[in-house]
């Protein structure tokens, strides 16, 4: 049975003036890979060219990685923003609607949240812990990447719920940014006990759910992780074999 191409995001990493390259985190590819998926890390093209990369794919992965510019949901830059890469913004925003328009199932993960909620005319929390009173730590520091370190509150009747069957799970937490207004048509699904969205989804589409958190770095000791990336897959084979009948 021929396996579902999972496309996932990848960054630009420049090590020195003769090594620049794609870049993501090897977590993601093995993720895909033990859900039964086939991946592909997609490198950072024209839009266009990046447009047709997606049409190749069963399924998209958009992947963590810099904050997103606030200039892309009509704000100011706070002092604390971290690093940007514009480029990187305009293309995976283009992309974002392109994949829904097409109705592709879509796993967006941490950055990937954001960009799916600014893609689809939502704003960013530019840094939690001077702009959202109460916040909890979401940086973790000290502890391995893929160690929970935090509760996650799932609502009921989501499609998350419908995938992990819990109404309480425990993630780890890399991220200073977050959803601040949900763009229109996203449900929230998820939230922290400081009430932080940590999971929206896209009602009507095949699969389109974005999580703050990185299952990605879990699914080696997480059941229930794994269950996010085989969700993906599964949706992505059905779409495969709807196509190949038509």
């Amino acid at each position: 049975m021929k396996k579902p191409v999972i496309g996932i995001t990848s960054t630009i990493v420049v090590r020195n003036e003769y090594s620049e390259g794609a870049y993501v985190h090897q977590d993601y590819h093995r993720s895909v890979e033990q859900a039964g998926g086939l991946p592909v890390v997609l490198p950072l093209t024209s839009p266009e060219t990046f447009r047709e990369l997606i049409d190749l794919c069963d399924g998209i992965s958009f992947s963590g990685g810099e904050d997103v510019d606030p200039s892309c949901y009509g704000a100011e830059p706070h002092p604390a923003l971290g690093s940007l890469f514009p480029e990187r913004d305009r293309i995976e925003i283009e992309a974002v609607r392109h994949a829904l328009n097409s109705d592709k199932p879509l796993l967006a993960i941490c950055r990937g949240i954001q960009v799916l909620n600014v893609a689809l005319g939502g704003s960013l929390y530019q840094d939690l812990p001077s702009e959202y009173p109460g916040a909890a730590p979401h940086m973790q520091h000290g502890v391995a990447r893929g160690k929970d370190t935090h509760a996650v509150y799932i609502a009921e009747h989501s499609r998350l719920w419908g995938i992990f069957r819990h109404n309480q799970i425990r993630v780890n937490s890399l991220h200073h940014q977050a959803l601040r207004q949900v763009a229109p048509g996203l449900v929230i699904t998820a939230t922290s006990p400081d009430g932080v969205i940590e999971a929206v989804e896209l009602p009507g589409h095949a699969f389109a759910v974005g999580v703050q958190w990185h299952p990605e770095s879990m699914t080696g000791t997480d059941p229930l992780m794994r269950l996010l990336f085989k969700e993906l897959v599964s949706k992505s084979l059905t779409g495969l074999r709807e196509r190949n009948v038509s």
